[in-house]
């Protein structure tokens, strides 16, 4: 079953018990793979990857709009976007906690042959690639910046 299928799934669920907070999260999910279907290229098709690329860029966002809203005293609007991070977050596969990320990241580094700061462009192509999907990009940088330094 693809994501959309169990987007459109669960949304038809959400409606029927009139979730408006799982709605409102599913048809941004649901816009946001048409927008990827459509764009030049994409020959109406978006891959596994893609799907995970795009709900974490769309997690992202939300975690900026909500530091923002919390720093603002915008509670509404902040437990909107935790509301909507919470219902993205269940089509991501689970990420790697901290102790597994620079285990990963150390054997980057291995393979990699990288000794100082000035290689965390080579690894971070590497783990870029390798850890799509798995682990947020800031984590990652601010990960190998440590083990570098």
């Amino acid at each position: 079953m693809s994501l959309e299928e169990k987007i459109m799934a669960e949304m038809k669920d959400a409606m029927k018990s009139k979730n408006e907070a799982a709605l409102r999260g599913l048809r941004a999910i649901k816009a946001e793979i048409i927008k990827a279907k459509t764009e030049p290229g994409a020959g109406g098709q978006v891959t596994a990857e893609g799907e995970a690329k795009l709900l974490q860029k769309m997690v992202k966002q939300r975690r900026d709009s909500l530091e923002i809203f919390q720093q603002q005293n915008r509670s509404d609007l902040a437990q909107k976007e935790e509301e909507e991070i919470a219902i993205i977050e269940r089509f991501l596969p689970k990420q790697l906690d901290e102790a597994e990320l620079k285990t990963v990241l150390q054997a980057i580094i291995a393979e990699t042959g990288a000794s100082s700061i000035a290689d965390l462009g080579k690894v971070m192509g590497v783990a870029s690639k390798k850890l799509a999907g798995l682990a947020d990009g800031k984590a990652i940088n601010n990960m190998v910046r440590s083990l570098l330094a």
